[in-house]
Formats: structure tokens, sequence, C-alpha cells
């Protein structure tokens, strides 16, 4: 029988400049258990996991396993008592330029350059195969991480925790980028860990997964613990759980009137990019709708969304923009044309970490703030800054504070709020809600709907279909790269968006 080891972390405090992250925190795990952790965008989730992963050495408290006082300081220390975390942002946990089976096997990499020893490229290869294998993960081994999908890079990430076999595994917000199936192999991977007696920690803003792999949760806000270790019963609904996470009653119906469809904004016609990624495709927006991109992961979505913006470089066929034909090589060439794209991954295409709020909001348009020998106004720019911070509701201290210390919805809001004074006719949203809690949900709608409203022309990207039913008037369901249907979003079903994602046909 394997030994049950528990961890428990009392009175975890942390501070950011200007923000108190933490505030006397007290959360307790133990091996072969599964439990989630909720709270919205801020609440202090993944601050708690960095402390005990070992990344954020300047706690206050204690932190003890089986009773024993343990210090917490280097993700070394935590790696030593079996603890390892996927984060979020996969792409800050890989090497880009090396194959899936050194990033796997980094460890063994690192110890055996540093010993100065020779690598055993066979046992590299034989190993990460399986455990791939091992995972149900169909992967070539030899493929360089920069050419997969946010899917297969999650997938390498965890492949590569279970490897060091951990006691402990934190998951945060693992089902964002994964398609329905992909999230099914992952539930069975970690219902497989919990047999062998690792205790994982689930955090992610998709509430009805909790049900399916959770016994217990624990509910942030504000930095404190609201709830700890609350059964997850079949009485428990996911709206009970939004209001605990809030403190507040949440009502998700959208007011989604005040808008006139005008003339076409956006037409492409046959539009094929180069390689092939995304091919023969015909679409229209018109001012004032929005207009949904549906699909599963690999659909060929985000290809289209950068297609249309130019980050493809220039591709085959027919795009106009405001009635005038465009070539667009690049994203600057789009910005001129009107178009702004809220990206998929904010971290590495949409924000500059380590630069204030402010700096990134004023990012799309610095030439409105910039005068005389290319000198920034800095006191226009933090007020412009200010403006947007109220209108956007970004959660922040200062509009000096560095992005790095905010929430993913936050930082997402500002992906979203340097676009708004910009003269873009159409915007395109690529899984804008990927990673953020539902009501950083309800705040990026009603964004995209007071956009809509004021004439621009919406472009909404998503593998939810729910999002996509809520939200959008008319819909393109995407298969293999290309339109599969077009539908009036009134006159269609979740079912059907499904069945056309996955290159069915109605039956008539």
């Amino acid at each position: 029988m394997t030994e049950t080891t528990k961890i428990e972390m009392r009175d975890i405090c942390v501070e950011f400049p200007g923000v108190k992250a933490l505030q006397d925190v007290d959360f307790t795990i133990e091996s072969g258990h599964v439990t989630a952790l909720v709270g919205a965008n801020g609440a202090g989730k993944s601050t708690l996991m960095k402390v005990l992963s070992g990344v954020y050495s300047h706690y206050t408290g204690q932190i003890r396993v089986n009773g024993q006082d343990v210090e917490l300081r280097n993700p070394n220390a935590a790696k030593d008592l079996g603890v390892e975390t996927v984060y979020q942002e996969v792409d800050t946990a890989l090497v880009s330029t090396l194959t899936v089976a050194e990033n796997i096997m980094m460890d063994y990499l690192v110890r055996g350059i540093g010993k100065k020893q020779f690598i055993n490229r066979k046992h590299i290869r034989q190993t990460s195969q399986e455990i791939l294998k091992q995972l149900g993960i169909e992967i070539p081994i030899n493929q360089i991480i920069a050419k997969l999908s946010m899917a297969q890079k999650q997938m390498v990430v965890i492949a590569r925790a279970v490897l060091r076999r951990c006691k402990f595994l934190i998951l945060d917000e693992p089902t964002a980028p994964l398609s329905s199936a992909e999230t099914e192999k992952l539930f069975e991977i970690v219902r497989k860990l919990q047999s062998e007696g690792v205790g994982v920690i689930f955090i992610s803003h998709r509430l009805n997964e909790l049900f399916e792999i959770c016994e217990t949760m624990t509910v942030l806000r504000d930095g404190r613990i609201i709830e700890a270790n609350k059964p997850l019963t079949k009485d428990l609904t996911t709206n009970a759980i939004v209001e605990l996470m809030l403190g507040r009653a949440f009502n998700e119906a959208l007011d989604r009137s005040g808008r006139t469809i005008g003339e076409v904004i956006l037409r492409a016609d046959g539009l094929t990019e180069k390689t092939g990624l995304v091919q023969d495709i015909r679409m229209e927006v018109r001012a004032g709708e929005i207009v949904g991109i549906s699909g599963l992961v690999g659909a060929g979505k985000t290809e289209l969304c950068k297609t249309l913006y130019g980050a493809m470089g220039e591709a085959n066929g027919t795009l106009e923009i405001n009635g005038r034909p465009v070539k667009l090589k690049s994203p600057l060439q789009a910005v001129k044309a009107g178009l702004a794209l809220i990206p998929e991954e904010r971290r590495k295409e949409g924000i500059i970490i380590g630069e204030s709020v402010a700096n990134n909001l004023s990012m799309a348009t610095i030439d409105k703030y910039t005068r005389l020998f290319s000198f920034v106004d800095r006191k226009q720019e933090v007020e412009a800054a200010k403006k947007k911070i109220a209108d956007v509701k970004i959660k922040t201290p200062t509009p000096y504070q560095s992005i790095e210390y905010l929430s993913g919805g936050n930082q997402q809001k500002v992906t979203i709020g340097k676009w708004l004074d910009s003269d873009a006719s159409v915007y395109i949203f690529d899984e804008p809600t990927k990673g953020i809690d539902v009501g950083a949900k309800q705040d990026v709608y009603k964004l995209i709907i007071e956009l809509a409203r004021n004439g621009k022309a919406v472009i909404y990207s998503s593998s939810e279909q729910s999002e996509i039913l809520q939200l959008t008037d008319r819909v393109y369901v995407m298969y293999g790269g290309k339109i599969q249907k077009e539908f009036k979003t009134a006159d269609v079903t979740e079912e059907q968006l499904l069945l056309y994602s996955t290159g069915g046909e109605l039956v008539k």
C-alpha cells in the first residue's frame, strides 16, 4: 500500500508591489486525492501554487510535509518533495527549438550536460516514446516543439511531469487548449495517477469539469480562503460555485440589443493560406455584426484569424476591407487597413511581459502620444490608460503596475483595451476567454457587444459552442482548414455545430 503524504500550508501571505495577493491562506492536500482550486481571476490561485512549487520564495507562513516543517524557496526544493506543476502558459516551460523527446527528457539533458557526460540519444528517444505511449499521446518524438499546436505542447509538459514520478501534480488550466477528446484523455491520466497515489490539484474555470475529476474543492476570493475542502456533491451547482467565487449573485444573460447591422466591412473570397493550413475561405462580416468561427482544436480557426490579419504572410484569393481589395503581407499592413487582432496566446503575442499596464495599453496607438522628435507624452499616455482601465474594468492598483503581476483575465482585458482608441473597423477575437473566469468572461462579452454597437465588425473564434450560441449573429463552422457550413446562430443547435465541427453532415 502506498504511503500517504500530506502537505499543509498555514497562514501563507504573499505581497507584490501594491497588491496583497494572499492573506493568511490555509491549504491542505493529501496524496491519492484530486482537489479543485477555484476562484475568479486575481483570486490568488496561481500565486498559492507558485508558493507550493517553489517559484515564489518571498512568502510568509508555514509549510509542513507529514508534520515536518519545510522551506520551499526554490523549484528544486519543491521537486525534491515530489511537487510538479503544469502551468497554463506552456511555452514558458518548453524549449521551442528542441524536439518533443528532448523536452520530455529535459532533466536528463541538464544533468548530462552539467556533468559533462555523453548524451544517450537512444535512451532519450526510447524513454520519451514509452511515456507518450503509456499516456496514449500520439505526437512524433522528433518533431520540433515550435511546430506543435497548443494542445500538443500541453501534453508534452504533462508527459514530462508524469515521467518524473511526482507525488503531487498541479494542473493550472490544463484543459484550456484541449479538445473534448484530449480532455477526456487527460482525465484518464489523472485517474490513473490518483490510483497510483499521486495527489492532484486541479485549477480550471470550466466548472463542469470539476465534478468529473475532483472530490473536493477550495475556493479563493481576493487572496483569502472562502471554502476549504468542500465536497463536490451532486446537489452542488455550478451557479453556487460561481457565487462563492464572485461573492455575489451571477446573471449570465447578455443584452445584445442596440445594434444596427450595416454594410459589409470584410469580405473574403477563395482566401487560401499559402501552405494550405487555411483553404478557400468565403465569408463576410457586416458593421455591427458579431460573426462566429466555430470548430474544434486544430480546425484552423487560429490560422484563419492570423491569415486575415496578415500574420501568415500574403494569402491567395481576394480580401476586401471597407470595399477595397487589400493584400496583407504583415500585421502592420493589417492595422493600417483597419484590422485588430486579440490573439489566443495573449502572453506570447498580445502583451509585453515586464512592461507596465499603461505601456501595454498604448502599444497599438503609440503614435497618438508621440510628439516632436519621437518623444512620448507620458502624462497623456497614462491619462488615456486610466480611462481604459475604468472602461474595461481592469483590476490593477496603478497604471504603472507591471502587467506580469495581473491575473490572466486582466491581462486579456489589457489585450483588448489597447485597441479601443484605434481606427480599427474589424476586430478579430481568437479564443478570447481561454483561461479566464466567468465574471471576466461576462466583461469580455459586454466589451464585444459594445464594439458592435459602435458599428465595428466583430469576428469571434471559439471552440466553445456555448459561447458561439450566446454571443454571435451568424457562425461559420470550420473543419480541416475549410469552412464546412454557415448558419444563422438563432437557427442552429450546439449538437449541429459539433457535428459539422467533426466533419459530419446532417441527414436530410
